[in-house]
């Protein structure tokens, strides 16, 4: 079923759905996420798995995720599931068909060490050129894909959607602002509507390569001592997961230009040396913390990032944590996933 065009007041009764929408809001809605046929790349990772959960409330959802990052547990179980390689065209072809409404696109090669530059910027850039030329193949009406704040480089803070020049500073950020630039490309030459999402760090259950589990994997190795990269004061701005999927789906249902930018976070940072103390505090710890020194923790890292949510505040989403307790609240349950059961300690 292809997307059915919302009305103001469908807007008004369904407000109670988007607990961060804000009463005096007069924005209507251009789509209804309901009755709707969707794919979810990357579904079986931390932002897309709580996604896909969210959106099969009222819809059909198909996550494909090659399970290279994400793992089969994490799929929910009202979602069909398909094991497939989004670099690879014939997987695209049998994920995507014409019954697909949106696509939203969460697949990517995330290798935070950055020993294969070369992968990591033509695995992005093949997974969505096959995407969006399927997408239009078949007359997908829309793609929303996840970028990241990494496109902006080390800019003025708080950084606007239409600051420039963009001057990524990691392979990463380069290939985030390259697969935006095919999303432009198709928006304008194959009539999908496109909504690309640069985010802060977004935090969550069962996130593992974070800086907040691997404090905590550390400090459970060692109790009395914490290595931190950099000098601490590295400070970024931190969502918690269910808040960026509802902002998501705000951003789609209420936006349709053909290519829509926005920014998903929140108007507080925190520090690395902050997240050390919610962590410690978390696990009733005083370790000593030992810097490796510089102002931030690997080539490549923006040692402060704070992004300006002005233009999301405007179609009336604003995150109702900040960016403190959204690390605690994930330092919480990590700590809970990752610490010794009573039965392992016996």
């Amino acid at each position: 079923m292809k997307a059915e065009t919302g009305t103001k007041a469908e807007s008004d009764s369904e407000s109670d759905t988007h607990p961060n929408v804000g009463n005096d809001t007069n924005v209507s809605k251009s789509l209804t996420l309901r009755n709707q046929t969707i794919v979810v790349t990357g579904g079986a990772g931390l932002v897309g798995s709580h996604l896909a959960d969210h959106l099969s409330e009222a819809n059909d959802v198909i996550i494909a995720d090659d399970l290279s990052k994400g793992t089969r547990d994490q799929v929910p179980d009202n979602t069909a599931f398909v094991e497939a390689d989004m670099t690879n065209p014939s997987d695209v072809e049998s994920v995507i068909t014409s019954d697909v409404d949106i696509v939203f696109h969460l697949a990517a090669y995330t290798d935070t060490n950055f020993a294969e530059p070369r992968r990591l910027f033509e695995e992005n850039s093949d997974m969505t050129y096959n995407i969006l030329e399927q997408a239009a193949a078949v007359g997908v009406e829309g793609v929303a894909f996840t970028s990241s704040s990494t496109v902006y480089g080390e800019a003025p803070r708080p950084t606007p959607e239409d600051y420039a020049p963009l001057e990524p500073i990691s392979v990463y950020g380069a290939s985030k602002l390259a697969d935006e630039g095919l999303l432009s490309t198709y928006a304008y030459t194959e009539s999908l509507t496109v909504w690309c999402f640069r985010f802060a760090n977004i935090v969550g259950p069962k996130q593992r390569g974070n800086v907040i589990p691997d404090f905590i994997e550390k400090l459970l190795t060692d109790p009395e001592s914490l290595t931190i990269l950099g000098d601490g004061r590295q400070e970024k701005s931190y969502l918690y997961v269910t808040e960026c999927v509802d902002a998501i789906c705000h951003i789609v249902e209420y936006t349709d230009e053909p290519m829509n930018i926005y920014n998903i976070g929140t108007e507080t940072t925190t520090s690395v040396t902050t997240i050390a103390d919610i962590v410690s505090d978390v696990m009733c710890l005083d370790p000593t913390y030992n810097y490796t020194g510089g102002d931030r923790g690997w080539d490549g890292d923006v040692p402060r990032m704070r992004l300006s949510v002005e233009k999301l505040q405007t179609i009336g989403w604003s995150a109702n944590t900040e960016s403190d307790a959204a690390v605690r609240r994930a330092a919480e349950e990590l700590y809970d996933e990752l610490k010794p059961s009573n039965t392992d300690s016996k």
